[in-house]
């Protein structure tokens, strides 16, 4: 009796110990809101959207310790649709991904954000999501690898470098030429100042596309102040395309307020476009946070914008302008 009691509690304490060291999270976020969109040429609609302030999803991730200063981990993240209920594109679409971690850094395979993509929601005041975007002016955000690409290898400098930080990938097309993609992220962070440069590019049959862009922000306590210049290019007769982002966030009490001004800028062509946006968020608890966007998209080309000037989803005409307003409620957990 006493061996099988001894028996039970070196099995309980060995279970602790495997419990310790490894931790299975469930995270997720909920974004509604109520969006009325209109566009020279291309009418308008009222909408409940989604994602205008973060993006939804379902995830679950670990951290599992293998000893020896090696940690395992695993990450997977979904849309969601949380208007209708239904899947949101591919199951796990967001990332998929297994990674090996230690004092050299961390190695991860599968399905992630490209380096090349991460300044342009990092240094956009409204983060990529909603009728502010500052992709609405990006022609180029219709690559297969603009912000994740498939079967993928990343090494990720480590944490303890005193502000330094930097990525590089490389994915393998299996078969999906526009699915080859190379790039690097390399950037310093301390204290209020952050900065970093990227490239990307994404080999296909024809074109390949090629995008070099810098951010930089500065927190002045009262304010912060976010900049993000991008070029954009590829093989084909299609011209060069630059990017300007000037943003700034402020603390007002439990909210923020948002700005931000984009251009874009067609090398030889008068296909430019530009767009003002502000909003307002107001956090009701860490989790709970109420938002209001207004932006306006000004087409000041000869031509009609194509995939290049939209917002949401409305594209205006040669001279024309698109408005989006949303009110919204994002919810995390």
């Amino acid at each position: 009796m006493k061996k099988s009691l001894l028996a039970l509690a070196a099995l309980g304490a060995f279970a602790s110990v495997a419990s310790a060291q490894s931790s299975v999270t469930l995270f997720g976020i909920v974004d509604l809101s109520l969006r009325n969109a209109s566009s020279t040429g291309a009418g308008s609609t009222q909408t409940m959207a989604q994602d205008g302030y973060n993006s939804s999803r379902l995830g679950v991730r670990g951290v599992e310790d293998i000893g020896g200063g090696l940690k395992a981990g695993f990450h997977l993240e979904g849309a969601i649709n949380p208007d209708t209920g239904t899947p949101g594109g591919q199951t796990w679409q967001r990332r998929s991904t297994v990674s090996l971690m230690g004092g050299f850094g961390e190695v991860r395979l599968g399905r992630d954000y490209t380096p090349s993509f991460w300044n342009y929601t990092v240094f956009d005041a409204f983060g990529t999501n909603g009728v502010g975007s500052a992709t609405n002016v990006n022609k180029e955000n219709n690559q297969t690898t603009f912000v994740r690409a498939n079967n993928s290898v990343g090494y990720f400098l480590p944490s303890n470098l005193g502000g330094l930080y930097g990525q590089v990938m490389i994915a393998a097309p299996e078969g999906n030429n526009n699915g080859k993609y190379f790039g690097g992220r390399v950037g310093y962070g301390a204290g209020p100042f952050n900065a970093a440069v990227a490239i990307g590019q994404q080999n296909a049959v024809a074109p390949k596309y090629k995008t070099t862009n810098i951010g930089l922000s500065y927190d002045f306590g009262f304010a912060k102040a976010m900049f993000m210049w991008a070029q954009e290019k590829n093989s084909a007769s299609i011209p060069k395309e630059t990017h300007m982002n000037l943003g700034l966030t402020a603390p007002v009490g439990a909210g923020e307020l948002r700005a931000s001004f984009n251009r874009a800028d067609v090398a030889n062509s008068t296909g430019d476009a530009s767009q003002l946006a502000v909003g307002y968020v107001h956090n009701l608890s860490k989790r709970t946070a109420l938002y209001g966007t207004f932006s306006r998209l000004t087409n000041k080309g000869g031509v009609a914008g194509g995939s290049r000037l939209t917002n949401n989803g409305l594209t205006p005409t040669a001279g024309g302008k698109a408005t989006g307003v949303e009110v919204g409620v994002r919810h995390s957990f």
